[in-house]
């Protein structure tokens, strides 16, 4: 009996191919067997930017773009950013379940004890420009701990892999600091291990001088909380760069390095400031109105709504919209709140951006709250790359123990000349 497929019928040849699908999917090599005569290489799909094209089977994170769902490993993200410190979520992303109470002490002390980094870490970041820009120096830096740590490139030995693991959660918020603190021309703070995660980054970051910092517990729980809505988000572009170069068997760091890169391009990592110079273009409540209607004019683009993913409400710009009320009582209130709250409320009340399920994602108000923390837009992305680094990390060790895995090689299809032979140079003519 055969197996129930998709039938394919070619017009150019009249031969009919049963196509086995499974997990509502074809695999593409069986195109390659849709053939016009012999020779032919075989039939491909052309999909530019993979918005149609499973590249791998992963069991971490599942988005339901049209319901507005989020889960990792099959939990709402709702119940973990509301429940779940970022480590007890970076433990469940990592090693596929929720720690018991021991085994995330000993996660927490495994994580706290690598936070420190190599005394030569600081003369390389110092070799920086004062004003080169933090995410720059993260990327840069995220590399060289490639060459401090050479037993990195046995990834498939399951210790020094779990080793380099810790390592890159631990010292991701160190780096993040030191590359802060030095745009800033101030000196480095090492790590306090006697805080948590968050509240150990936000010390390092505002600590000055001999003075003793103590973290707001209110901002610490916020920045958490944002932290395990950033960690993961399926496979998206720094994602997918993780996936690739870490399929050449690079180690983690320079693959982590690869995937800070593309999270550092403003259509992936930058959207949140965008939603800041648009909120001061906008500059006032009695604004909106005349804000919406260049935008349906087609002058402006509404920044913060809309998702590749997400046809519905972002789970996660719910929760934040949240955390932004609690994190102004301790800071005050940002004035771009009300203008946001205003432009969301006439958004979504207005046929236009409900008819093209244009909801407000994750960016539309992180940018306010980190703002309001006394975080500057340039280093937005260094804050999303801190907790993304967990989700590239799972990735990755999926990928590795993927047995269908292999180095990533896409197809092109061939636009240029046909063969045409050499000619010297005093016959050759200018191009048209």
């Amino acid at each position: 009996m055969q197996t129930p497929g998709l039938r394919v019928h070619d017009e150019r040849t009249g031969k009919e191919y049963n196509l086995p699908v499974q997990d509502d999917c074809i695999r593409a090599m069986d195109l390659r067997q849709i053939k016009v005569n012999p020779d032919d290489f075989g039939m491909m799909a052309y999909d530019p930017a993979f918005t149609n094209t499973a590249s791998c089977r992963s069991a971490i994170t599942v988005i339901d773009g049209e319901r507005g769902i989020l889960r990792y490993r099959g939990y709402p993200i709702e119940q973990l950013a509301g429940k779940a410190s970022f480590l007890e979520v970076a433990y469940l992303l990592l090693h596929g379940e929720l720690p018991t109470e021991t085994e995330l002490r000993t996660w927490v002390s495994q994580v706290t004890h690598h936070t420190m980094v190599h005394e030569n870490i600081k003369k390389f970041m110092d070799g920086f420009h004062h004003d080169a820009h933090p995410m720059g120096m993260l990327i840069s830096t995220v590399a060289a701990l490639s060459t401090f740590y050479p037993d990195a490139k046995n990834i498939r030995d399951p210790e020094a892999r779990k080793l380099q693991i810790l390592r890159l959660v631990g010292k991701m918020p160190t780096l993040a600091a030191y590359a802060y603190r030095h745009s800033v021309g101030l000196p480095y703070v090492y790590p306090d291990n006697n805080l948590d995660y968050a509240g150990n980054f936000l010390r390092m970051l505002w600590k000055m001088g001999d003075n003793s910092y103590a973290p707001d517990p209110i901002l610490a729980r916020a920045l958490d909380i944002l932290f395990v809505l950033h960690a993961d988000h399926e496979q998206n572009c720094s994602t997918n760069v993780m996936r690739a170069v870490g399929s050449s068997n690079a180690d983690p760091y320079v693959a982590t390095a690869g995937a800070a890169a593309a999270l550092y391009g403003p259509l992936h990592g930058g959207a949140n400031e965008a939603v800041l110079v648009m909120l001061d273009e906008i500059g006032s409540v009695d604004r909106v109105p005349e804000y919406i209607k260049r935008v349906k004019d087609g002058k402006f683009r509404l920044m913060g709504f809309g998702h590749r993913v997400y046809k519905n409400y972002d789970p996660r710009a719910r929760i934040i919209k949240k955390t932004a009320e609690e994190v102004f009582e301790v800071t005050g209130r940002n004035p771009k709140l009300d203008i946001a709250l205003e432009l969301e409320r006439v958004a979504l009340e207005d046929d236009y951006f409900v008819q093209r399920k244009l909801y407000p994602n994750v960016d539309f108000y992180s940018g306010i709250i980190y703002q309001a923390m006394g975080f500057t837009p340039d280093i937005f992305t260094v804050l999303f790359a801190i907790p993304r680094t967990v989700g590239w990390l799972a990735q990755w060790q999926e990928m590795l123990d993927d047995p269908d895995q292999k180095i990533a090689r896409p197809r092109q299809i061939y636009t240029g000349a046909a063969k045409r032979d050499f000619i010297p140079m005093a016959q050759r003519k200018p191009a048209a």
